[in-house]
């Protein structure tokens, strides 16, 4: 059996990645999600070892202590970490893992494992984007102000990355990842910078 591909997908938040992902992983069989570490507290509907590993920060220094991580970081005051074991473990088995991690962490990712393929994701504007946060109601204005800046940052980082996704319309979108899962190394459609293209719509 030979080893899975590792492919890193980054987006800002509210940007839509995880409903993406997980409508992506019913998709593709051989396909898996590296489930990361994290000192954040459980959200409604989310479960342990399903959408994260809730942890205590003990438990998340003592596994970075030992070298556990391929890369962590923190985001808004609590941290995330992505399992060495875990990405290995999966790729053994014969899948295509996918690491859902930020622009930081594609890059220490990419240090240690070049290989990887990088997609990234992106809302169509950004007041689409601060409608999606609003809407979704998890976190106050102030949340909301912060994420927004973050993003306008973190979308500078897409020309980083192979490839760059819009997701205007969901079921395109979730096509286009099919796609891109199954032939990573085609080209994009759009030469233009993917920033540039949500910039202009904003």
């Amino acid at each position: 059996m030979s080893e899975g591909r590792l492919f890193i997908v980054t987006a800002p938040s509210g940007a839509g990645k995880t409903s993406l992902l997980r409508e992506l992983l019913n998709r593709e069989e051989r396909l898996a999600v590296s489930i990361s570490h994290t000192t954040r507290p459980m959200r409604e509907g989310e479960e342990d070892g399903v959408d994260y590993y809730f942890v205590s920060l003990e438990e998340f220094d003592r596994i970075n202590g030992q070298d556990g991580f391929l890369e962590h970081a923190e985001v808004f005051g609590n941290l995330y970490g992505t399992s060495r074991a875990e990405v290995q473990r999966l790729q053994n088995e014969g899948l295509d893992v996918i690491l859902e991690i930020d622009w930081q962490g594609a890059q220490l990712v990419r240090q240690k494992m070049p290989e990887a393929v990088g997609i990234f994701i992106l809302p169509p504007s950004l007041a689409v984007l601060e409608a999606r946060l609003r809407n979704r109601g998890t976190d106050d204005d102030g949340v909301v102000s912060q994420r927004l800046d973050q993003a306008r940052s973190d979308i500078l980082h897409c020309e980083d990355f192979e490839h760059c996704v819009i997701n205007d319309d969901f079921e395109e979108t979730v096509k286009q990842l099919c796609s891109l899962i199954q032939d990573p190394d085609q080209a994009d459609e759009d030469p233009r910078p993917c920033h540039k293209r949500v910039l202009e719509n904003s």
